[in-house]
């Protein structure tokens, strides 16, 4: 049998699970500089295996503009540069030596205002994420009731509960996204 205390907490740990989820998608997503989270999803074929970039090479970041990866078997390094530039990320490795250097082109006015909307679009699917889960621990609540479990008033309570977690995470989306925006237009 379920309790009400279980559904808010499992709805509380859903919602936390969304707000994870917006910010390594937001990791993903270029500002003006470089960090390693932008090559977290890209992944390298290794003796028959697809792996992440972490696990077959050290990244790195030698300056503000710049990421370098460092394979452990210099083998790997045309893979790596292939998977690099086939990414959706639009950027040139260059190899020197052992070494893959990344330079990160400068954010265009336009490109930054793309990247708003793209912060805008994740932040408005998380917040949907969110909503969905308190439907769901409504329904969850509604159908305590036509069993017998709970009264009327401990719908009402629990809902309200529900309600505050949902506008919780709703603003801190919101201020998720203001950050983030703020961080893309910054030149």
């Amino acid at each position: 049998m379920t309790t009400v205390a279980q559904i808010q907490e499992q709805t509380q740990y859903k919602m936390t699970r969304s707000i994870e989820t917006l910010r390594e998608n937001f990791t993903k997503l270029r500002t003006g500089r470089a960090s390693t989270g932008l090559l977290d999803h890209i992944h390298v074929e290794y003796y028959g295996s697809m792996s992440p970039l972490s696990q077959v090479a050290n990244l790195g970041v030698a300056d503000a503009r710049t990421l370098t990866v460092q394979p452990w078997d210099s083998k790997m390094i045309p893979m790596i540069e292939k998977a690099i530039m086939q990414s959706d990320l639009g950027l040139n490795p260059a190899t020197n030596g052992n070494v893959i250097r990344i330079p990160l082109p400068p954010l265009t006015e336009e490109r930054r205002r793309e990247l708003t909307k793209v912060v805008r679009h994740e932040g408005e699917e998380a917040k949907v994420a969110v909503r969905n889960l308190r439907r769901e621990a409504n329904e969850g609540v509604k159908k305590l009731e036509k069993a017998k479990e709970i009264s009327e008033d401990d719908v009402t309570r629990a809902e309200k509960d529900i309600q505050k977690l949902t506008d919780k995470y709703i603003a801190e989306i919101d201020q998720l996204v203001a950050n983030k925006e703020k961080e893309v237009m910054t030149v």
